[in-house]
């Protein structure tokens, strides 16, 4: 693996175990793809470090757990901002 690469894996997998982000936000602030992110965390990071890959995946299941409250908050804002909009 290059070395570029292996040191893009460990500081996403670090950022997302720092921050308890999600895959989609993590790959906005390192301007990858979520695929990228998603290869990276689940295929190349075993590679590297076994235990860093499992407290990673620990918190991509709990994102994944939560995202739909997430996305019921987005709708709600969503919906609560345009009747705003269409009162004002």
């Amino acid at each position: 693996m290059q070395e570029h690469i292996r040191r893009r894996v460990m500081e996403i997998s670090n950022y997302i175990i720092e921050s308890s982000s999600t895959v989609r936000y993590t790959a906005k602030v390192f301007g990858v793809s979520k695929s990228t992110v998603h290869k990276d965390v689940t295929e190349r990071l075993p590679l590297i470090d076994k235990n860093l890959a499992m407290r990673v995946r620990k918190v991509l299941n709990l994102n994944k757990a939560e995202r739909h409250i997430r996305g019921g908050e987005a709708t709600r804002k969503k919906y609560r901002t345009e009747k705003e909009n269409k009162v004002s």
